[in-house]
């Protein structure tokens, strides 16, 4: 006959093992401190890197401006202009290309639009509160002509990045747009 196990005496208790499913004081403090330590490191090459990015964006949105004025000019043969904007419509004097973009048409060569129908895009320059677009002295628009053209001076504008160069664009005085990447170190 086989034998039955007997059942466990109601007195006496049988301990297991206790596991645990959390983390000491120490572990966790530990594991903050090396979190620190990496944010710490990280953070000035995460700022850079953001300022690359908000720079390469402003510089690649100037860039297709230009390139769509010139594209303008040729295809509906009439002089184009490229220039920052008050946003209602009218060229800014001065160097600051913050703002607003204002592309029309001037066959007259006023490089003021004399109608509302002229002006293909007037849009708003990405703002951002630590960013600033400047253009050297001399050539305060770009004027392209119906054959693609954009005949006189360079013209360099500075997309800055907390009073540094973050990148430019540069016209040449045919009007072909490229791109110069900064290095963060040079004065706006």
């Amino acid at each position: 006959m086989a034998r039955m196990p007997s059942p466990p005496h109601q007195g006496s208790h049988v301990r297991r093992p206790v596991s645990t499913h959390g983390f000491t004081l120490v572990e966790i403090s530990v594991t903050l401190s090396v979190l620190a330590l990496m944010v710490a490191i990280g953070l000035p090459s995460l700022r850079e890197f953001r300022a690359r990015q908000q720079a390469s964006a402003m510089t690649n949105l100037l860039m297709s401006h230009f390139a769509s004025a010139r594209m303008t000019a040729i295809s509906h043969n009439v002089p184009v202009v490229v220039c920052p904007s008050d946003g209602a419509g009218n060229c800014r004097n001065g160097t600051d290309w913050g703002g607003h973009w204002l592309s029309f048409r001037d066959p007259d060569g006023n490089r003021e639009p004399d109608d509302s129908n002229d002006i293909y895009r007037n849009e708003p320059a990405p703002s951002a509160p630590s960013i600033r677009v400047v253009s050297s002295q001399g050539r305060r628009h770009v004027r392209y002509q119906p054959t693609g053209m954009s005949y006189g001076t360079n013209l360099t504008i500075r997309i800055c990045y907390d009073g540094r160069v973050a990148s430019s664009v540069v016209l040449n005085n045919t009007g072909r747009p490229r791109a110069v990447r900064g290095n963060l170190k040079t004065p706006c």
